[in-house]
């Protein structure tokens, strides 16, 4: 008896070993393109700047939520990061090149590469953010060449030239745009006569539709989906128009002419229940349109002149907006069905804002980085710490990612524990 017992209990304790060591030898398998389920892009899932996370401190110490790591050395960019499936990707420029960064969620720096040239003339760096989608990684640079890589082996699956490819065109300070993926089609604003806006397969790079659209260059825009109307729609701006494109066919539906000092617009505009809301920037204000007909027509519902978000984007919290003004650089809340300005402050204006879990977070160019709760009655700020690392501008927006802030300040790049 004594003997089986001892049989039994070594039995077990071999397959205990056994079953370890298996699971051992998985955690070390290296990752298969079937795990690449998550995807990320510019500003959230709706491109809203609302991500959407839980239980997140609604207050943060005096010194700032705890730093958990930072990098030094991704050299000029004011792109955000890019986060999927465990990785964290972001561009830089080094010695003139894009180049690309992939850490792990713990700022382990797992590769880098060189992409292509970027800019370096004013302002210099990287100026769109990364999109991942289905396992491979979207990169445009500021001189219009669009480059498709594999997340895992960082490969090259297709590049675009949309200048030389598609008529496009330069603009004073760097085309600026965040690829968009709907289903299997890219959109892309090369600001060409004839291949004004274009659709191309997400796999290989082929032209899928193409619109003459206004036949004007691009406006560092980059463009919104709208899926709940008649017709699927994808809606943008150029110099000097908002406009929508048939998202099936590239048939341009309207353009509202908007025009501001130097016709930036640079901010995604905001859609909500058929309503899109467009700041332009540069004493160009805000405006609010109507979709109607289903989506093929369009009507202004009303202008704030004051609202001139430059590029530090918009949310909105119920019938709210809260944005920052450029040339009017106050902290604004507008109403969201009338455009009355229900305060402005100049706290922490001008800022790049998101929103998660009920609360605002304001990047500001002062060098802030600000927890406010969104208030229609008047200005709430709850807690504030000074950004110390880096150097240059504060002007990439913030992304927020199972419960971390990520920062990024010139070459620095800071992730802050907030829940």
């Amino acid at each position: 008896m004594i003997y089986q017992k001892i049989y039994m209990l070594g039995s077990r304790l071999i397959i205990t070993v056994l079953l370890l060591l298996m699971f051992y030898a998985c955690s070390l398998r290296p990752q298969t393109h079937t795990s690449e389920s998550a995807n990320s892009q510019w500003r959230g899932e709706k491109r809203d700047g609302i991500y959407n996370e839980t239980g997140l401190l609604k207050e943060w110490p005096v010194d700032g939520p705890q730093l958990l790591w930072k990098y030094e050395g991704l050299g000029e960019g004011h792109t955000s990061a890019a986060i999927a499936n465990g990785r964290l990707f972001i561009t830089g420029l080094i010695n003139d090149m894009l180049t690309l960064f992939a850490f792990d969620l713990n700022g382990q720096l797992l590769h880098k590469k060189e992409i292509c040239p970027d800019w370096n003339e004013n302002n210099s760096g990287p100026r769109s953010t990364i999109c991942i989608n289905d396992g491979k990684l979207y990169i445009y640079s500021a001189y219009g060449k669009l480059v498709c890589l594999d997340t895992i082996t960082l490969d090259e699956v297709w590049s675009k030239d949309l200048f030389s490819d598609f008529d496009g065109q330069g603009i004073t300070w760097g085309v600026t745009e965040s690829p968009l993926i709907v289903d299997e089609k890219i959109i892309m604003t090369p600001g060409g006569v004839s291949h004004n806006i274009v659709a191309l397969n997400k796999n290989t790079g082929d032209l899928i539709w193409t619109t003459p659209g206004e036949s004007t260059v691009s406006a560092y825009c980059s463009p919104q989906y709208i899926d709940d109307r008649e017709i699927a729609i994808v809606v943008t701006s150029v110099f000097d128009y908002i406009i929508a494109i048939n998202m099936d066919t590239g048939e341009k539906l309207w353009s509202f002419p908007r025009t501001s000092e130097f016709n930036n617009h640079p901010n995604t505009p905001l859609y909500h229940n058929g309503m899109i809301f467009s700041p332009t920037g540069d004493r160009g204000g805000s405006v609010m349109l109507r979709l109607k007909n289903g989506g093929k027509e369009v009507e202004q519902v009303w202008e704030n002149l004051n609202l001139d978000t430059q590029m530090g984007g918009a949310v909105r919290i119920g019938d709210y907006v809260y944005a920052s003004g450029h040339r009017d650089r106050n902290w604004f809340c507008v109403d969201w069905n009338t455009g009355e300005t229900k305060y402005k402050v100049r706290d922490i204006a001008p800022c790049s804002v998101i929103s998660a879990d009920g609360m605002l977070y304001c990047y500001s160019e002062k060098g802030t980085m600000n927890l406010v709760r969104p208030n229609p009655e008047k200005f709430e700020l709850i807690s504030s710490f000074s950004v110390t690392f880096g150097s240059g501008t504060h002007w990439a927006h913030p992304v927020i990612h199972k419960g971390v802030l990520y920062l990024r300040h010139g070459d620095t790049l800071m992730a802050y524990q907030i829940k």
